[in-house]
C-alpha cells in the first residue's frame, strides 16, 4: 500500500467515556478515520504508527445529521468510526510519555 495514503487514512483518535470504557474492557482503540478507507488500510495504518499488531478491525458508518444553527437548517457530515482490537500484550499511548 502506499505510504502516503496510510498516512492520512487516520484522522484522529476518538476520546470519550465510551472509548475509554472499550479501550480498558477490550483492548480496544477508537479512530476517525477517511470515509473511504477498508479494513486492511486501517490496519496496515495502525501497525505502522503505533508499532503494535492489530486482532481485528470493525467499522462503523456514522450517518449524517440534521441540525438548526438560529433558526437555519444545517447538515453534519457522515464519518466513519473504526473500531482496532490490539492483540494481547499490545497497547497504545495517546498522551506519550512524559
Amino acid at each position: 500500500m502506499n505510504q502516503e495514503r496510510l498516512l492520512q487514512v487516520l484522522v484522529e483518535p476518538r476520546m470519550s467515556e465510551k472509548a475509554t470504557r472499550v479501550a480498558d474492557k477490550h483492548n480496544q482503540y477508537l479512530f476517525k478515520v477517511l470515509n473511504d478507507a477498508s479494513k486492511p488500510e486501517i490496519k496496515a495504518a495502525v501497525e505502522q504508527l503505533f508499532n503494535v499488531q492489530v486482532s481485528s478491525v470493525q467499522v462503523l458508518n456514522v450517518g449524517a445529521r440534521a441540525k438548526q444553527f438560529r433558526g437555519r437548517a444545517g447538515v453534519r457530515q457522515a464519518w466513519k468510526k473504526a473500531y482496532i482490537t490490539l492483540k494481547d500484550g499490545f497497547s497504545i499511548d495517546f498522551m506519550g510519555a512524559a
